[in-house]
């Protein structure tokens, strides 16, 4: 005999994008495994990466699929697991990569992915070690699912559940930098007749500078002291504080006119009419430093030549998640789904 599975509401749907967070929630309370000693961290909506004990090691596990990109997908793919394995306060070791083709791809398709997996892993010293490829009906696009193995190396796991009241959220590079490079890379012919050609090439290059990879960032936000990481990604910066502030079960007070916003980030996102700050934004990073600490992680920050600012405060236990834009307060939402998917619609 089978059970029923457990009654909820119709989860709020928008289109493409993560499954809303409040569904996620029952889904995985509903059917994850079973609390384990062998698990240190399991799943959780807001939590990048689970560590597992493995006889005598913590082995930290993240997948994540690359869904929005085509260009340089191999590439996203090995650079946003990377991203999910830094958080934990791991160094990025091995991984695999599942490549869904569509079913007219040629073989030049299926050689790109696999040169840019191979470029990323050996920018990053990961060893490319399976995964699998096949042709898969209904696809109008390659997607790329990826899963990175990480090693703490006798370290304690970090995890973006962990934030305290009091402390600040301390935010890398600023936002919609995976945005900027993914308009620019996929729509830059259309935009071509409005945008100057030197901002576009700009704005491409964001993949690589100031760069989606949070690996870096998160060493020395772990290393100066920083009691939860966790790295933006679909929903923009709001939606990564947010999921940090929920994951810990603390209010935060964010100050979006803190948020770094490049001047090719505003440009490229008022052309397409979408928001900065709700772009899905991998290459910023969210550190939760305590207030006495938040000097010298910014500092150590600056001395490897990442820019980062306080963008937020974190509150009582339970209490209101808020953001305030040019002077006024309103409730911190994350929006249903990411600014950039109106792009593919």
């Amino acid at each position: 005999m089978t059970s029923d599975p457990p009654s909820s509401k119709s989860p709020r749907l928008s289109g493409p994008g993560k499954w809303p967070a409040e569904d996620l929630a029952r889904l995985l309370q509903a059917y994850a495994s079973v609390p384990s000693p062998h698990v240190k961290v399991g799943p959780a909506v807001g939590v990048d990466a689970a560590v597992v004990r493995v006889g005598n090691t913590d082995l930290v596990v993240a997948t994540d699929p690359i869904t929005f990109a085509t260009e340089a997908i191999g590439w996203y793919a090995v650079t946003v697991n990377a991203n999910d394995v830094a958080v934990c306060g791991a160094t990025p070791r091995f991984f695999l990569a599942a490549a869904l083709l569509p079913v007219d791809a040629g073989p030049e398709t299926a050689e790109a992915i696999f040169a840019g997996l191979a470029d990323a892993c050996k920018a990053m010293d990961v060893l490319l070690v399976g995964g699998h490829t096949e042709r898969t009906a209904g696809l109008d696009r390659p997607i790329v699912c990826g899963t990175m193995l990480g090693d703490l190396e006798g370290r304690q796991p970090l995890t973006s559940a962990a934030a305290q009241p009091g402390d600040v959220a301390i935010l890398t590079k600023g936002a919609a930098i995976e945005a900027t490079a993914l308009i620019a890379r996929e729509r830059g012919d259309h935009l071509a007749e409005t945008v100057d050609a030197q901002v576009l090439a700009r704005a491409r290059n964001f993949l690589f500078d100031p760069g989606i990879n949070v690996v870096k960032d998160a060493r020395i936000a772990r290393d100066a002291g920083a009691h939860a990481l966790h790295d933006v990604t679909e929903g923009g910066v709001v939606t990564g504080l947010w999921e940090m502030a929920r994951a810990s079960g603390l209010g935060i007070e964010v100050d979006a006119d803190r948020i770094t916003v490049r001047d090719e980030t505003r440009l490229l996102c008022d052309a397409v009419g979408i928001d900065p700050l709700e772009a899905i934004g991998s290459g910023a990073l969210v550190a939760a430093a305590p207030p006495d600490g938040a000097e010298a992680m910014l500092a150590a920050l600056a001395s490897a030549e990442i820019e980062a600012a306080v963008v937020a405060t974190f509150g009582a236990q339970g209490g209101p998640c808020r953001i305030k834009r040019s002077g006024r307060t309103a409730p911190l939402v994350p929006p249903d789904a990411d600014a950039i998917t109106a792009l593919y619609k």
